[in-house]
């Protein structure tokens, strides 16, 4: 017994030994350095590559690629134009080969697809520095299981409670969906829910409240790895051939019922809010059909609302809604936008109707840079 246990000492003592020896010997390359005039340097160290390059979401609109170019001490570096504040993602390319900054351990997951993120900011009013981390009072994120019996699954959702969260005092609700090929890790690694929601509160802008991250794939349970279909690869389709016993809209209530029941909740109409992006958005726009008097806010971002979807009951669905008088129904999207038409669709059918509704449009397409936007927007016009 006391030489197995010597042996194995050993072992783990040359494991250590090996990695810190590793550690050592790296070549301590800092990647990215964020300049004092916004401009981002990039650093790889590949003495043996031929090519090095990096891309990333650097212009306003669209994906740009930039050379890099080799040193003599066998580090490539390149440095981007004066970078507005904002949160931005990344990769590099070694010889053709895809693959993240070694030097940066800030990584996000898109659906299979891993890139590396950092935040430029300049002042305390810019976007920057409301995707980022402050010294504010900050709330909590849950992974919740709940049972769901439109589906007859146990899934998981992601729960945000403000700082202010006591499990005396009641809350307001927001439930914030996320897009197709996403789940319910989506809002808060990429759309920086908390950190979002940590600073607005913070401010003043908006109002204490619980925000729901459901999971919008009726046959996944949960987010890749994190049920019992083990870590299959993601693409988005995952399971879709299986079929579910509900769709996202006709199962919703089971997850504000679970609210409901488990956390403190102002369990009316005008304390309840749903919005969501792309296929999210498509739910939210469902979801305001089926239940218009559960939810006194809703907001479209970039929404898959799909009008032709029982078509037949559209105009009695929307004079139901509208007739309950809704507080808000706020549709948001980027001019590049390619669900663009569909959203100008909807908005010409509302205005034929003479339903009231806000409307913000912007710059850009299908990105995610846009969803943190109209996320921050839409924090501040519910539960005033």
């Amino acid at each position: 017994m006391k030489r197995t246990c010597s042996l194995l000492l050993f072992f783990l003592l040359a494991l250590n030994s090996f990695g810190q020896q590793a550690l050592g010997q790296r070549p301590h390359v800092k990647s990215p350095v964020i300049n004092e005039d916004g401009s981002v340097t990039f650093n790889f160290y590949g003495p043996e590559a031929t090519k090095v390059s990096v891309t990333g979401d650097f212009d306003e609109t669209h994906w740009s690629t930039l050379q890099m170019e080799k040193q003599a001490d066998g580090v490539w570096t390149v440095t981007t134009k004066p970078l507005a504040p904002e949160l931005y993602s990344y990769s590099f390319s070694i010889d053709g080969q895809r693959t993240i900054d070694p030097s940066n351990s800030y990584v996000n997951r898109d659906i299979s697809t891993l890139s590396n993120i950092f935040i430029v900011t300049r002042s305390d009013a810019d976007k920057g520095h409301l995707y980022q981390m402050n010294d504010v009072p900050h709330g909590n994120v849950s992974r919740v299981w709940y049972e769901s019996p439109s589906l007859g699954q146990q899934r998981r959702m992601t729960i945000y409670t403000p700082a202010a969260y006591d499990g005396k005092r009641k809350f307001p609700v927001m439930y914030l969906l996320h897009g197709h090929g996403g789940d319910e890790t989506a809002w808060g690694d990429l759309g920086r829910c908390a950190q979002i929601m940590d600073n607005l509160i913070a401010e003043g802008k908006a109002k204490p409240m619980i925000v729901v991250m459901p999971n919008g794939n009726p046959t996944c349970n949960a987010a890749p790895g994190w049920w019992h279909e083990g870590m299959y690869i993601p693409d988005g389709n995952a399971f879709n051939e299986r079929g579910a016993k509900a769709t996202m809209e006709e199962s919703f209530m089971d997850i504000v019922n679970y609210v409901d029941r488990h956390y403190k909740t102002i369990r009316k109409r005008e304390a309840r809010a749903v919005t969501g992006l792309s296929m999210g958005g498509g739910h939210t726009f469902g979801i305001s059909r089926l239940y218009p008097e559960a939810f006194d806010y809703y907001g479209l971002q970039s929404a898959a609302a799909r009008m032709n979807r029982n078509a037949d009951r559209l105009d009695s669905d929307m004079e139901r809604l509208f007739s309950s008088k809704p507080k808000l129904y706020w549709i948001a999207i980027g001019k590049e936008d390619f669900l663009y038409q569909m959203n100008e669709d909807l908005r010409r059918y509302l205005d034929s109707h003479n339903y009231p509704y806000e409307y913000y449009e912007n710059d850009g397409g299908h990105i995610w840079r846009n969803w943190r936007i109209y996320l921050s927007m839409f924090a501040q016009k519910i539960f005033k």
